[in-house]
């Protein structure tokens, strides 16, 4: 099953992907810099338990959300979204995109290569 989450979404789901559950004063704590009302971000967390992506439990008079959604899943999911959106899902225009701009260094290019290498020998 594929959840869709905003950009805005995504950003209340790495909160929780990095510490659950917490409660949503503690997500708006944590997203204070965002510059967005406590409103919004709850309204972004009920977007979230409305698609699945979120659980929510009841604990006394708050409530503790914490992730449904993996984010290596969700990571999967925005990956090859973008690269049949950009690059007719191709991984190699990508690198190739990116080699022409200058934006790999050295260290990126040695683990290209080892990934290549690692891939060779897995077959």
């Amino acid at each position: 099953m594929t959840i869709q989450i905003s950009e805005a979404e995504a950003q209340v789901m790495q909160v929780l992907w990095e510490r659950h559950p917490q409660t949503a004063e503690e997500v708006c704590a944590a997203l204070a810099g965002q510059g967005w009302q406590d409103a919004t971000i709850k309204t972004l967390l009920n977007r979230l338990l409305n698609k699945g992506a979120l659980s929510a439990r009841k604990e006394g008079r708050r409530y503790l959300y914490a992730p449904l959604l993996a984010r290596e899943d969700w990571l999967a999911t925005e990956s090859q979204g973008f690269l049949d959106r950009m690059f007719n899902g191709r991984l190699a225009p990508l690198v190739a995109h990116f080699s022409q701009h200058k934006a790999l260094s050295k260290a990126d290019i040695a683990e290209l290569k080892k990934l290549v290498k690692d891939l060779e020998n897995d077959k």
